[in-house]
């Protein structure tokens, strides 16, 4: 990842949001059990990477185009089978960070 350049991740990330937001049926909670990462962690990293610039709810904000309540209130609740999908990615998450 050193080798590529800021302007050109930032334009990645960029793009990367712009999908997020155009696909608001894939639900975070999917996001999680498919890929161990969801619309919040993306927020949190961009908040984290600010240094302070950013608090965590603009960097939501930045990431789902409007304020976290108001996305959050419009999906559906999550099932059950939803929710252990999502608690196994996490799980992996964990042991995969512990094996580095």
């Amino acid at each position: 990842m050193d080798q590529i350049d800021d302007k050109t991740a930032a334009e990645a990330f960029r793009r990367l949001v712009d999908h997020l937001r155009m696909r608001q049926d894939a639900q975070n909670v999917d996001l999680m059990g498919l890929a161990g990462f969801c619309r919040n962690c993306l927020a949190d990293w961009l908040s984290e990477a600010s240094e302070g610039t950013l608090s965590r709810d603009q960097a939501r904000q930045a990431v789902y185009g409007m304020p976290y309540g108001e996305w959050k209130a419009a999906q559906p609740e999550a099932s059950a089978e939803q929710l252990a999908r999502m608690d196994a990615s996490l799980a992996l998450n964990e042991r995969l960070r512990a094996q580095r």
